[in-house]
C-alpha cells in the first residue's frame, strides 16, 4: 500500500487528468440518453406467453387498446346521447396517430354502408336505432344502466404517446371521460421517469452530505467522500448510453443505488485519512496510512457490494439481469474512483481536524458496552431468528398490474371504475383454431359452444369476439363479418385459419387465471390465450424464482470470496452470520409489511447481501489490525471501525429515503426496505462479531 500511496500522491495530476477524460466522456455520452417506459417489454423477453403475446398482436395487428371510459348523466340511449357520442368517436378519430375508433355508432351504417354521422343518425328510424342498441356491440360498450359507454381506440403506431394525447381531448359539454388500458400505464410511467431520473439523484446526494458531514465533521470532506460515487454513476450511465441502451422503470434506479451503495468506501477512507493526518503531515504517509488500514477492506466490501448485484445476472428477468449488471459496474466504477482518484484529490489540501460529529463516541461506546455483555448478542440473535420463523414462510409475490401506483393514484382510480362497469380494464385476447379447408359459418356452433364454456369460467365476465356480431346480423352482414369485409369494434378479428376473441376478467385471482390457462391448453381449438393479466401473473412467478436464484447466487458469491480472501473458515463465518440474519429479517419484513416481492422488491435480498457485507468486513479487519496490541482488540475495532459502519448504514438509509419523493410506489417500498436492512446489517455485524470472538477480544484489559 505504501508504494500505491507515493504514486497516487506524486503522480497525483496524472490520476486527476484520466479521471477528468473518463467523466467529460461520460457526459458527452449522456445527451444520446433515451427514455423507455415501456413496461410490458419485460413481460415479453425470455417467456413464452410474453411470444405468444406478441405473435397474435403482429397475426391480427393489433396493438394494446386504450379504452376510453365515457359518461353522460343523461344515457346514451337518445338520439342527443347518440349525437354526443358521434361528436366524440369523430374527434377521436381525428386525432394524429389514431389508426382505428371502436365505438356503440359503427363507423357505416348497417343497411345502406354509407358513413354513420350525423346526418344518417337524424335519418335513421327510432326502431333501428333501438336494434343497434340491443346488439351485441352494446353489450360490450354499452353500461347496464345506459349511463356509460366504451370507445376501443387502436394507435398507428406509439400507443402510449397517443395515450398522452388523448389527455387533451375537449368533450361535449356533460360528457365526462376516463382513460384504461395499458398504453394509460405507460404514458403515466413516461411522464413521471424523467422527473425520477432529473430530481431524486440530487435529493440522495443532499441527505448522504448531511449524514456524512455529522459523522465526519467537515462538509468539504463529506462531499469528498461522496464524489467518488457520483463519479461512479456518471460514468455507468455513459456506458450504458454510449452501447445504446434505454433509461427504464428498472435501470432508472441504477445512478441511485451507485450513489449510496458506492459511497461506502469513500467514507471510510476519509474517515481513516482524517485521523492520519493528525498523527503526520507527510501527505505520502497519511494516503498510506489509512490504505493499510482499509486498502484491503475497500476492495473486498467493492467486490462483495458487485457481486450481489451480478447475483440478479443469474435470474431469468431482463430487466433485473440488466439493472443487475449495470449497478455492478457502476459500483466498481465507483470502487476504482475511491482507491485511486479520491486520495489523488485529497493529497492536493490540507485536511481539517475532526471536527463535531452526531455518530461519536457515544454512539460506539453503546456498542462497546454491549459487546461485554455477550447474553445482548445471545436475544438479538434468538429474537432475529423466531421473526423470521414466523413470518417469512407467509411471504407472498405481488401480481398487481399497477403495482407502480399507490392506492388513490387516478391511474389505479380510472382502472378500478372501468372494470366496476364493464368487468376490466385490462382485456385479455385469444385465438380460436379455425379449419380453413370448411366454410366458416359451418363451424359457428362448434366454436360458439367453446367461446360460451370460456365465458363461464370463474373471473370472466364476458368474452367477445365476431360470433356475437354475425348471431345477431342478419345473413349477409353476417357473411361479411365473419370474412373479416366488416370491421368490428375491436379492430381486426379474423384470419384464415383463426377468429380472434376479446376476453373481460372481473375480479380474479392467481387460481382463476391458471384455470383460463389450463383450459386453453386442454382445448385444441383455443389456439392461445394471453394478455397484460396472464404476463403479469408470469411475470411474478419468475419474480419468485429470480428471488431464490439470486440470493443463492448472492450469497455463495460472497462466501466464496470471503473464503479466498480470509483462508480461514472461522473469520468467513463470522462475516457472513450477520447477513444471513439481515436476509432473514428483510424476508419477515417483506411478509409482515404486506409489500411482499415484485418487480423490484426481489432484487434487493440479493443488494443487501452485497451491501450489507460490507460492515463485517470492515469490522473483521478492524478486528485484525487490532489484535496485534493484545486483549480488548474487539473493543479497539469497534473504536475504530464502530463510527463509520454505523454512519454508512445510517446514509444508505436516510440517502435511500430520497425515493419517498418517488412518483412510483415500489421505490418508497426500496426505501423502507433499505432502513430496516442496514440497520440490521450494522447493528448485528457490532453485536454479534465481537461476541462470537474469543473472550479476550471484549476484555477491558488494553
Amino acid at each position: 500500500m505504501d508504494r500505491i500511496a507515493g504514486v497516487l500522491v506524486n503522480h497525483r495530476k496524472r490520476v486527476l487528468g484520466l479521471t477528468a477524460l473518463l467523466t467529460l466522456t461520460s457526459i458527452a455520452c449522456m445527451f444520446r440518453m433515451q427514455i423507455n417506459a415501456d413496461v410490458t417489454q419485460f413481460m415479453l423477453d425470455g417467456n413464452e406467453r410474453g411470444r405468444e403475446f406478441a405473435a397474435l398482436q403482429e397475426e391480427y395487428d393489433a396493438g394494446d387498446p386504450v379504452m376510453v371510459l365515457l359518461r353522460r348523466d343523461a344515457g346514451w340511449k337518445d338520439k342527443a346521447g347518440l349525437g354526443d357520442l358521434l361528436v366524440v368517436r369523430d374527434t377521436l378519430s381525428g386525432q394524429e396517430g389514431v389508426a382505428e375508433v371502436g365505438s356503440l355508432i359503427p363507423e357505416v351504417h348497417p343497411l345502406t354502408g354509407q358513413r354513420f354521422d350525423a346526418e344518417t343518425l337524424a335519418a335513421t328510424p327510432p326502431m333501428m336505432l333501438d336494434r343497434m342498441l340491443a346488439g351485441p356491440a352494446a353489450d360490450l360498450l354499452l353500461s347496464d344502466d345506459g349511463t356509460a359507454t366504451m370507445m376501443v381506440v387502436l394507435a398507428e403506431d406509439d400507443a402510449s404517446k397517443l395515450a398522452r394525447d388523448l389527455e387533451d381531448v375537449v368533450y361535449p359539454e356533460g360528457v365526462t371521460a376516463m382513460l384504461t388500458g395499458n398504453p394509460v400505464v405507460l404514458a403515466s410511467i413516461i411522464g413521471s421517469l424523467t422527473w425520477f431520473v432529473v430530481g431524486i439523484p440530487p435529493t440522495v446526494v443532499i441527505l448522504l452530505l448531511l449524514v456524512f458531514a455529522l459523522n465526519i465533521g467537515s462538509r468539504k470532506l463529506a462531499l469528498a467522500s461522496i464524489v467518488p460515487a457520483i463519479l461512479g454513476s456518471i460514468w455507468t450511465f455513459g456506458l450504458i448510453f454510449a452501447l445504446g441502451y434505454e433509461v427504464d422503470i428498472i435501470t432508472s434506479i441504477v445512478p441511485i443505488f451507485v450513489i449510496v451503495m458506492g459511497s461506502a468506501d469513500g467514507l471510510h477512507f476519509v474517515t481513516h485519512l482524517q485521523e492520519a493526518a493528525q498523527r503526520t503531515d507527510d501527505r505520502v504517509e497519511q494516503t498510506a496510512s489509512a490504505l493499510r488500514q482499509v486498502g484491503v477492506p475497500m476492495i473486498l466490501t467493492t467486490i462483495s457490494t458487485a457481486a450481489g448485484f451480478l447475483s440478479l445476472v443469474a435470474t431469468d428477468v431482463g430487466p433485473m439481469r440488466q439493472m443487475g449488471l449495470f449497478t455492478a459496474i457502476g459500483i466498481c466504477f465507483a470502487g476504482v474512483a475511491s482507491f485511486f482518484s479520491l486520495p489523488a484529490a485529497l493529497s492536493e489540501f490540507e485536511l481539517p481536524p475532526p471536527g463535531k460529529h452526531a455518530i461519536g463516541h457515544r454512539v460506539t461506546g453503546l456498542f462497546k458496552r454491549a459487546a461485554q455483555h455477550r447474553a445482548i448478542a445471545a436475544v438479538l440473535f434468538v429474537a432475529i431468528v423466531t421473526f423470521g420463523a414466523l413470518t417469512v414462510p407467509k411471504l407472498g409475490v405481488n401480481a398487481d398490474q399497477l403495482f407502480f401506483f399507490d392506492e388513490g393514484h387516478p391511474v389505479r382510480a380510472s382502472f378500478e371504475e372501468m372494470t366496476e362497469v364493464f368487468g376490466g380494464a385490462t382485456p385479455l385476447f385469444g385465438e380460436l383454431a379455425v379449419d380453413p379447408e370448411r366454410p366458416l359459418r359451418a363451424q359457428v356452433s362448434e366454436l360458439q359452444e367453446i367461446q360460451d364454456e370460456l365465458a363461464a369460467l370463474p373471473g370472466i365476465t364476458k368474452v367477445f369476439s365476431v360470433l356475437n356480431i354475425a348471431e345477431a346480423a342478419p345473413p349477409g352482414m353476417a357473411d361479411e363479418v365473419l370474412s373479416g369485409e366488416r370491421a368490428g369494434p375491436m379492430g381486426r378479428m379474423v384470419t384464415d385459419d383463426g377468429l380472434r376473441f376479446v376476453l373481460f376478467p372481473g375480479e380474479f385471482t392467481s387460481e382463476d387465471i391458471r384455470g383460463w390457462l389450463e383450459f386453453a391448453d386442454g382445448r385444441e381449438e383455443v389456439r392461445v390465450l394471453t394478455g397484460m393479466p396472464i404476463l403479469y401473473d408470469e411475470m411474478s412467478r419468475l419474480v419468485f424464482s429470480a428471488q431464490v436464484k439470486s440470493l443463492s447466487t448472492a450469497f455463495v458469491l460472497v462466501f466464496v470470496m470471503l473464503l479466498v480472501a480470509y483462508r480461514r473458515f472461522g473469520a468467513t463465518f463470522l462475516a457472513m452470520l450477520p447477513l444471513a440474519l439481515t436476509c432473514w429479517v428483510l424476508l419477515g419484513f417483506l411478509s409482515v409489511s404486506g409489500i411482499h416481492l415484485h418487480l423490484l422488491t426481489a432484487t434487493i435480498t440479493a443488494i443487501v447481501i452485497g451491501v450489507g457485507i460490507d460492515y463485517a468486513i470492515h469490522l473483521v479487519a478492524a478486528i485484525e489490525h487490532a489484535r496485534a496490541d493484545g486483549p480488548g482488540y474487539a473493543l479497539r475495532a469497534i473504536d475504530t471501525a464502530g463510527r463509520p459502519i454505523m454512519a454508512n448504514a445510517l446514509g444508505v438509509a436516510v440517502g435511500m429515503t430520497g425515493l419517498v419523493l418517488s412518483p412510483f410506489a415500489p421505490h418508497t417500498h426500496i426505501s423502507m426496505v433499505m432502513w430496516v436492512s442496514m440497520m440490521t446489517a450494522s447493528v448485528s455485524a457490532l453485536l454479534l462479531i465481537p461476541a462470537l470472538c474469543r473472550k479476550e477480544a471484549t476484555s477491558l484489559e488494553g
